[in-house]
């Protein structure tokens, strides 16, 4: 069994009430973690932790922040099978999905650590006579950040690096499906020789959570949140932290999109929706939930989807072979199940797939939704691929942006121009054209719009969002004033 402690102070410490709480793991339905279960006294330590933390550390040089993110990169890719082992007992997700978000989490602490130099500023011309105006980022204090379990690695490692790299300090809350990954990342970044208080880890009873997060938001020396998972907990984050004036970050859910014009080629298009709609049992926020295809090729692209979706079957992650492991909880993957019930009932065909039996569900392919079916509108975050014929680029256009959500799309095309005009007609913070919906790279502003978020992490752009823009003035010669 495995232990996640809490850290504060970069000390592994219990909870001071003593108090723990068990992760099941999804598949042997046995405790895969005891985690220590934060009190309210704990998280404010943890926050008081971080100030302490923050003058000296916004002070560090923007090279030894550097030297600091890229020694936790190299620790993490040394320390991938404590994460592999860790992702798949307590999420369920392969080991090559572990494997993958290792690597991924790496690259992103030292892109992160590239961008130590680069919070950069602007003289700007002054009316005033004499006067030498300069806009300029500062850290910004410290950041109050929330991963979720799906890519456990990748978006704990995403939720501190830019702050870290930016001169703040952290206060990471763990996700209590995952406890123990997200405790490693502390603890890799701890190994790295962060200055003490840097990064904090703590973790919360399911019953607890609402209120562990409602007093580091409330926290004072809290400037900036950061969160990452479902739209519903992230309209409470938006109106919790509107009400403390603090300034948060949201990627939130999806329902991407894959838009094939008639010109598309068909074996490209199919090859980036078998990997956008299943990689990872569709438990992306990228991942393709629609596929929205023109009608003048549809049989043919349906009938080389579904000899593709046959080939796969959910099994246990713990088999080197396993392609597509299990789902977080059976709740969910009776809820995709539902899913598929119910578009069924109302009018679709269940072209292959859809098998549920307890955690695992098989790749599912759904021909002909309409706006009637739950699916048609509901994120299912499970290995389901929707199709909706359409006819013309219009309507295709019209189909991808019928829905709340807004984060990542697709367009298929050999056309170029035509298929650039279709992705600049979509609501999306992302798309990529003859690509699949699920890629990243730690660089890209990554984010959504809609009721997929707001803010962007990555790059310059995540620079933005974890500094203060300052405007300085310097006086030279004497002023003038009317009184």
């Amino acid at each position: 069994m495995l232990e996640a402690a809490l850290l504060i102070d970069s000390a592994a410490v219990p909870a001071s009430n003593g108090e723990t709480f068990e992760r099941i793991d999804p598949v042997s339905r046995e405790v895969s973690t005891r985690a220590c279960a934060a009190s309210i006294d704990d998280a404010v330590r943890a926050a008081n932790a971080a100030a302490r933390a923050f003058p000296g550390w916004s002070a560090t040089p923007p090279g030894e922040r550097r030297e600091f993110l890229n020694k936790a990169a190299d620790i993490l890719i040394r320390r991938s099978d404590d994460f592999v082992e860790a992702v798949v007992a307590e999420t369920g997700s392969t080991m090559a999905w572990g494997q993958f978000n290792c690597r991924l989490a790496a690259s992103i602490l030292r892109e992160a650590a590239a961008m130590a130099t680069q919070a950069t500023g602007e003289v700007i011309p002054a009316e005033r006579p004499g006067s030498f105006a300069m806009a300029v980022r500062q850290p910004c204090g410290v950041v109050f950040s929330m991963a979720p379990w799906n890519a456990p690695v990748i978006l704990a490692a995403r939720s501190v690096a830019m702050p870290l790299a930016c001169g703040n300090t952290v206060v990471l809350k763990g996700s209590e499906l995952c406890p123990r990954t997200h405790g490693l990342l502390g603890e890799v970044l701890n190994e790295a020789g962060l200055p003490k208080g840097c990064v904090n880890v703590i973790h919360s009873s399911p019953e607890k959570a609402p209120e562990i997060v409602e007093a580091l938001m409330a926290h004072p020396a809290v400037r900036r949140v950061n969160f990452t998972g479902s739209t519903r907990v992230g309209r409470m984050i938006a109106e919790k932290a509107a009400r403390h004036l603090k300034r948060c970050l949201l990627e939130l859910g999806g329902k991407a999109p894959v838009i094939v014009l008639d010109d598309a080629d068909i074996d490209a298009a199919v090859d980036a929706t078998v990997f956008g709609a299943f990689f990872n049992q569709g438990q992306i926020c990228m991942s393709t939930e629609r596929v929205v295809i023109d009608e003048r090729v549809a049989d043919e692209f349906l009938e080389k989807f579904r000899a593709r979706a046959d080939r796969i079957r959910a099994s246990d992650p713990r088999d080197p072979n396993c392609v597509l492991g299990a789902m977080i909880t059976e709740t969910a993957a009776q809820r995709v199940k539902g899913l598929i019930n119910d578009a069924e009932i109302k009018g679709a065909t269940l072209v292959t797939g859809g098998r549920q039996e307890g955690v695992f569900v098989d790749p599912a392919i759904l021909d002909n939704v309409s706006p009637a079916m739950r699916i048609y509108h509901e994120e299912s975050f499970g290995p389901v691929a929707s199709i909706i014929r359409v006819s013309g680029d219009d309507e295709a256009v019209s189909v991808a942006n019928d829905t709340e959500y807004g984060l990542a799309a697709a367009v298929f095309s050999r056309d170029v121009g035509r298929a650039l005009t279709v992705a600049q007609r979509l609501e999306t913070g992302i798309c990529h054209i003859n690509s699949a919906t699920i890629h990243d790279e730690p660089q890209m502003p990554f984010g959504g719009v809609k009721a997929s978020g707001y803010g962007r992490f990555g790059g310059k752009a995540g620079i933005d969002e974890f500094t203060e823009l300052r405007w300085i003035t310097i006086q030279q010669g004497k002023n003038e004033y009317p009184i």
